[in-house]
């Protein structure tokens, strides 16, 4: 329950500015910081007075911008391992106490060999002598292992104790208040002008349709291409779903003709999904050009496809 934001690292001085963030985590990451363009913080993650905490590479580039040494070549660790707290810290608060050790989940091929002024160890591990370390005073923290996954099993309290614990943050953020967020950016964004939604009758597009819906009734339309490839009777569900319980302005087009007529005698996957995609785009683009004022394509998609599919250099997402 705690407003978040994924930003690329290359873009992240302008959300620095544009969202002036209550605390910012540094994530884990595949990359060396010795490799030539391997991700870095811009400098003023550090200087924005509030909390960070920098998780696997997160830790490491910290290390590495505020003055301590990262060195490659060491034996990759990966896998579960212990971790023995040596300090009381905030970002461990309900967790192993002193001199007791904590299970977490490793993952990384550089260490870690030196951290910068400012900082004490919190935890060590044989493989990693600076497991979880601590500039108190600034509240910088870094962990070389993943909270993040199921397999730290408290790591969503080491989380949360950032969030709540460090961070101040009261977790009264919901589904609900971003919803109302949305439909008045949605009205604010379109005015009086018309919205054509691309709608597959899957979870993604079904949910921004209604959620456009909410926002502005009719100025809505969307269309439904039959590819002749749905499940049986998918299509019916679909129209049904939407024209008689949403009540949203729906064009079927039933294309499936088209469809199965330029996927015949093709036997290669990929020569058929670009088949697929071309004529999804021929038939869709026809459809859209029948309806008056539609100045705006509206698409659902996840979040986690939005980062995959704008890499910040390499055109390639981990």
């Amino acid at each position: 329950n705690v407003y978040c934001e994924i930003h690329p690292y290359a873009k992240a001085e302008a959300a620095l500015e544009a969202m002036s963030p209550a605390a910012i985590i540094l994530s884990g990451g595949p990359e060396s910081v010795h490799e030539e363009g391997s991700p870095r913080a811009p400098q003023g993650v550090f200087e924005a007075g509030v909390p960070v905490l920098g998780i696997c590479y997160g830790e490491m580039t910290m290390c590495e911008q505020l003055g301590g040494k990262v060195e490659g070549g060491h034996h990759r660790e990966f896998g579960r391992a212990e971790i023995t707290v040596e300090k009381t810290s905030p970002l461990l608060a309900d967790l192993a106490a002193v001199g007791e050790e904590e299970t977490v989940w490793m993952s990384h091929g550089d260490k870690i060999v030196a951290i910068p002024a400012g900082f004490d160890v919190v935890a060590s591990s044989p493989g990693s002598p600076y497991a979880v370390i601590a500039d108190e005073t600034r509240r910088f923290y870094g962990v070389q292992f993943h909270p993040e996954v199921m397999h730290t099993p408290r790591g969503a309290t080491m989380l949360k104790n950032f969030t709540h614990g460090i961070a101040g943050l009261s977790g009264d953020w919901t589904m609900a208040a971003y919803r109302d967020e949305k439909i008045a950016q949605i009205r604010e964004q379109v005015g009086s002008a018309r919205v054509v939604c691309g709608l597959s009758g899957g979870v993604d597009s079904s949910v921004a349709a209604v959620l456009i819906h909410e926002a502005i009734g009719d100025q809505l339309t969307c269309v439904f291409v039959d590819t002749g490839l749905l499940r049986k009777d998918e299509a019916t569900q679909v129209t049904t779903l939407f024209r008689e319980h949403y009540n949203i302005p729906l064009i079927h087009v039933d294309a499936s003709k088209e469809f199965l007529g330029e996927l015949a005698g093709q036997s290669d996957p990929e020569t058929k999904r670009k088949i697929i995609g071309r004529v999804f785009i021929e038939v869709f683009d026809r459809e859209a050009g029948k309806i008056d004022g539609a100045e705006f394509l509206a698409q659902g998609t996840l979040y986690p496809d939005v980062i995959e599919s704008v890499s910040s250099s390499s055109g390639k997402a981990h």
